[in-house]
């Protein structure tokens, strides 16, 4: 199964103990409690489920879901 901007954003929501619809797409997660363990941990899980080659720096530089979303494989 491919990503999606909704499975990313259901995925952090996971990591974050939150609901999937308090997730903004295009908002710096680390406001709402995203870390860099946790970045780590969702990188290498899309890595393991869905073959993603994005690198944790990748992610960290620019920490919004729309911003991760062509970095992760989405496209529309």
């Amino acid at each position: 199964m491919a990503l999606t901007v909704d499975l990313i954003r259901a995925d952090v929501a996971d990591a974050l103990g939150e609901d999937p619809a308090d997730i903004p797409v295009d908002e710096n997660l680390v406001d709402y409690g995203l870390d860099s363990v946790r970045i780590m941990t969702l990188i290498e899980r899309w890595r393991r489920d869905h073959g993603v080659e994005a690198t944790f720096v990748d992610l960290a530089e620019q920490p919004a879901i729309e911003a991760w979303a062509p970095l992760l494989g989405v496209t529309s």
